[in-house]
């Protein structure tokens, strides 16, 4: 089983107590089981759940849902009910607007996927799956606020990735942003 992303386990403290979680596409649950050890209800959504049902089994914090996300159906989830929204390596950009308006006022957008130019290190390398440049500010101008983005390449494996952490207008963090942590390696210097 793979480890929660990175991304979502630097920004995810920063969400309510009590909170309800969204994992879109949540494949095997591995963002569902951080928001369950960190206390919160979670719902994933995906086509294939089955994974993700025999993972978590009859875990009351855990709702789990089967749905095509691509099938042309209005996206099951209300709007502003949700107090963490989580994708990774996801994308379908009809729904990209519902995913954003999903998040609450006092919610968290955390959201990684890749971006053209990851084609010349495999898959995916379609382009109706890899954001454009700046794709994802482009997605929650204003209807929510950025704290994080970056637009980088990776490695271990390699691969270009987008990744943004937004929130709603009523996220604590706008009136206080989080302090920024300083990442050292095991010598102690900067990480590169």
């Amino acid at each position: 089983m793979s480890e929660a992303s990175l991304w979502v386990q630097r920004y995810i403290g920063g969400v309510a107590h009590g909170s309800r979680v969204l994992d879109v596409a949540c494949g095997q649950g591995r963002h569902i089981e951080l928001a369950r050890a960190l206390g919160f209800n979670a719902t994933g959504v995906d086509r294939d759940i089955f994974t993700a049902r025999r993972r978590f089994g009859s875990d009351s914090g855990v709702s789990l849902v089967e749905l095509d996300l691509e099938d042309g159906n209005a996206f099951p989830f209300e709007r502003a009910s949700f107090g963490c929204v989580i994708v990774t390596n996801y994308l379908w950009r009809p729904i990209l607007p519902d995913i954003v308006a999903a998040v609450s006022p006092v919610g968290m957008l955390l959201y990684e996927t890749f971006r053209t130019g990851n084609e010349r290190y495999g898959r995916p390398s379609n382009s109706n799956y890899l954001l454009q440049p700046g794709e994802l500010v482009s997605a929650v101008a204003g209807k929510l606020v950025v704290i994080a983005y970056e637009d980088v390449t990776l490695s271990a494996p390699d691969r270009v990735v987008q990744r943004i952490c937004a929130v709603g207008g009523q996220h604590p963090w706008i009136f206080e942003p989080p302090a920024a942590k300083e990442s050292r390696t095991s010598n102690g210097g900067p990480a590169s």
